[in-house]
């Protein structure tokens, strides 16, 4: 069986990871798989890329613009929705050819277009749609908030303030519809959140939706000796740590200002903690938020090394993630298969990956001070370690690369004769 995995990029970006990681888990776990990508980072013999020309740059501004455009020459939301008005027909490849099953994940941002899309579907060859976010079965937007539209007919998308006549919403569900209907097309969720969301789209009606979390390889992101790992950083053996990562650290979906207001409740609140507390802040504009927090804070550059990444985990007690919208976090697969408790918000696939009060807690959604309690309570000297044990066993049991491998497998082989 041969699987050829289509994602914009091969290592950027939490979508292009998770593919990844599934690339070397099919491969390792009996189907042979290659992944196809605009954005090549490695000289991997598995992975390829499309050809490269000044074209590709000026496909992504184009469809930049459009949207630019549409929305009144604004710059809100430009990232937030795709419109897939420019690609590459990458049917005409060897890849694609090579493959019994086209394996879709994050293929946005001038990769492919909506009639690449449809030469995909025509090709005959079946279809596995991984739902990174909500892309594939809304209009246009990535994530949809409170709009519900796409359960009957995007059109007038709130994200887009609709100039010059111009409905991208209602264009492109139109044209998403006409490109599924009749095809042999299976959609997957990493979170039975996601997949719940897209069982109530109009766009996968008639189509099978499933859900398989994402894979890690559990041999890397392992418990390891933390004075050892906290020296390799430079943080500091007499604190508890907090670690608070994300690609870009000021985007307002991964919450930071709740993880302020909670870190000001603790100072207040919890006074045998400030002393001996620090947040460790890793990913992109980490340095803005240095003083914006009432505690010590470490800064740790963008990491792309995984046994590095893996170090980091380990050199701190605590996972935080006060996301507001969110599938089914890398980040968190990470710490848990690291034996790093977690604390999130009760929203999208979280509460699903973390087990409240059994190797994490689950805060109330968008309550800072539940979140500050959580921290508190998972920081207690007599339930660490047995919180840690239980996040390394959760997700030896969910998230190892032979069980994502074995669940996939079966879908690709219900989809050939």
């Amino acid at each position: 069986m041969h699987v050829l995995i289509v994602n914009t990029a091969e290592r950027t970006g939490g979508a292009a990871i998770a593919a990844n990681r599934l690339l070397h888990a099919l491969n390792r776990n009996g189907v042979e798989a290659r992944m196809l990508v605009r954005d090549r980072k490695t000289d991997s013999g598995n992975v390829v890329n499309i050809p490269q020309s000044w074209l590709l740059k000026a496909k992504f501004l184009w469809e930049r613009g459009v949207i630019w455009l549409a929305n009144g020459l604004r710059r809100r939301n430009l990232f937030q929705v795709d419109i897939a008005n420019a690609g590459t027909d990458i049917t005409t490849m060897d890849a694609f050819r090579w493959a019994d099953v086209i394996h879709l994940h994050w293929i946005n941002q001038g990769y492919l277009s909506l009639r690449d899309l449809e030469r995909i579907m025509a090709s005959g060859k079946p279809v596995v749609i991984t739902l990174h976010d909500q892309w594939y079965f809304t209009g246009i937007c990535h994530y949809s908030g409170g709009c519900d539209k796409y359960r009957t007919r995007c059109e007038k998308c709130p994200m887009v303030k609709g100039s010059f006549g111009m409905d991208l919403a209602r264009r492109v569900f139109d044209r998403k519809r006409a490109i599924y209907e009749g095809r042999n097309v299976t959609f997957v969720g990493c979170s039975r959140w996601m997949a719940d969301l897209a069982r109530q789209s109009a766009l996968t009606q008639g189509h099978t939706v499933t859900n398989v979390p994402n894979a890690i390889d559990t041999d890397v992101f392992t418990p390891m000796d933390k004075q050892e790992a906290r020296h390799h950083f430079n943080l500091p053996t007499d604190k508890k740590l907090l670690l608070f990562g994300a690609q870009r650290i000021t985007d307002e979906r991964k919450g930071f200002a709740f993880l302020k207001e909670a870190c000001e409740h603790i100072s207040m609140h919890h006074p045998t903690l400030p002393g001996h507390l620090g947040v460790v802040v890793l990913g992109g504009d980490a340095q803005s938020v240095q003083q914006a927090l009432p505690l010590p804070v470490y800064t740790v550059n963008y990491l792309s090394n995984e046994q590095e990444i893996a170090q980091l985990y380990n050199a701190v007690d605590l996972f935080v993630t006060p996301s507001l919208q969110d599938n089914l976090p890398n980040t968190i697969v990470e710490a848990m298969s690291c034996g790093v408790p977690c604390v999130g918000f009760d929203v999208g696939g979280i509460p699903e990956m973390i087990t409240h009060k059994q190797d994490g807690y689950v805060a109330d959604y968008c309550d800072s001070i539940d979140f500050a309690h959580g921290i508190a309570w998972c920081l207690d000297e007599a339930r660490l370690p047995a919180l840690g044990a239980a996040a390394r066993a959760a997700a030896m049991g969910t998230y190892a690369e032979p069980v994502a491998a074995r669940r996939y497998h079966d879908i690709y082989r219900s989809l050939l004769p």
